[in-house]
């Protein structure tokens, strides 16, 4: 998990780099870019807000010969030796990442390289390098006072609500090729950012392993426990597998298949449902592993928990719980309407 309000920028260098194939150069700044009062917190929110917001996916550099022949990475491990010459590797990092703008699709921008100290990782305080791009304009008005009217001015720059790309390399297991976290908004042209570039693959640790078996149990519950039962049934087993994920600090399938599915029938359809997707959820061999607290929040926010009726009525089940809506929401059938009814038990309403 990570905290960044403590991060403090060391060193920024800004460099811009143009699309290669389209003839455009590349600028290099002969110096460090020096922050004042004004623009320093403003910068830091920009550069550092995405990856507040963003699910925590972490990278890992890599090579397929040897990681030693991973550009990125050993300028990454110059940097963290040699703090103070981090100009002179930005660069060299300016330089890579113009190599690999040849792609019509890519547009030209600045480039930021960024040494922090005081990133907090796992609950540890390090340094960090942040490599930062800014692509597409914006317009926004200027306003000059002119005698006795005032002039408006249309402009370009740089929105600082939307970073257009970025990456965090955390000073963290260097022989492993660090922990990195990665942003892009343009999704056009990912394998640039995260594979040309970056040259990374995703680093398979707990949250990992969290989050891909949830996603592969909200499908399981959307591709087999909705058509076999319904969708009361759907949202209760998915109800019960965060309710389990939120309780236990490792991950056992066989205690969470005991635990999540109440109707026998189902077990034999979950192990072959896993046989059949755990490649494209990427779980073929999980069945145990420590549970990421982080992945389970980020999980919990994006199941939709919510029964929708064809008279323009929801039922929302609280996730929180994993036995309220068992206690209190019984399905049934109305011989007299010929309709199906929900009869929700409650104390009081709340005023909210």
């Amino acid at each position: 998990m990570i905290n960044l309000f403590n991060a403090q920028i060391e060193s920024l260098s800004i460099h811009r780099v143009g699309n290669k194939n389209r003839g455009e150069n590349m600028f290099v700044s002969a110096s460090t870019f020096h922050l004042n009062d004004e623009i320093k917190p403003l910068i830091k929110e920009y550069f550092l807000k995405p990856f507040r917001e963003k699910e925590e996916t972490y990278y890992r550099f890599h090579h397929e010969s040897d990681i030693e022949f991973n550009e990125l990475y050993n300028l990454a491990n110059q940097i963290f030796d040699d703090p103070f010459n981090t100009h002179e590797y930005s660069k060299k990092i300016a330089t890579l990442l113009y190599e690999q703008s040849t792609h019509p699709h890519i547009k030209s921008g600045e480039v930021y390289v960024v040494y922090f100290e005081g990133m907090q990782l796992d609950n540890e305080k390090m340094s960090a390098i942040g490599i930062f791009k800014s692509e597409l304009k914006h317009e926004f008005l200027q306003f000059e006072q002119n005698q006795s009217n005032l002039e408006m001015i249309v402009q370009q720059g740089v929105n600082l609500q939307k970073l257009d790309k970025g990456a965090i390399i955390f000073n963290k297991h260097r022989d492993e090729g660090y922990k990195i976290l990665s942003v892009d908004s343009n999704r056009y042209d990912t394998k640039y950012w995260l594979e040309n570039f970056l040259g990374v693959d995703v680093l398979a640790d707990e949250n990992y392993f969290t989050k891909n078996y949830l996603n592969f149990a909200k499908n399981f519950a959307k591709d087999v426990v909705l058509p076999a039962e319904d969708k009361k049934q759907e949202v209760m087993f998915m109800n019960r597998s965060m309710d389990y994920f939120a309780k236990n600090d490792d991950f056992e399938e066989s205690n969470y298949i005991n635990s999540v599915i109440d109707n026998p029938a189902l077990i034999p359809e979950f192990q072959n449902y896993k046989v059949e997707k755990a490649p494209k959820y990427k779980v073929e061999d999980l069945t145990n592993f420590p549970i990421a607290n982080k992945a389970v929040t980020d999980a919990r926010k994006k199941i939709k928990n919510v029964i929708t009726l064809d008279t323009n009525i929801q039922i929302k089940m609280d996730f929180v719980n994993a036995e309220s809506a068992e206690k209190f929401v019984e399905k049934g059938w109305d011989e007299e309407k010929q309709m199906y009814y929900y009869l929700v038990y409650f104390n009081k309403e709340e005023k909210k």
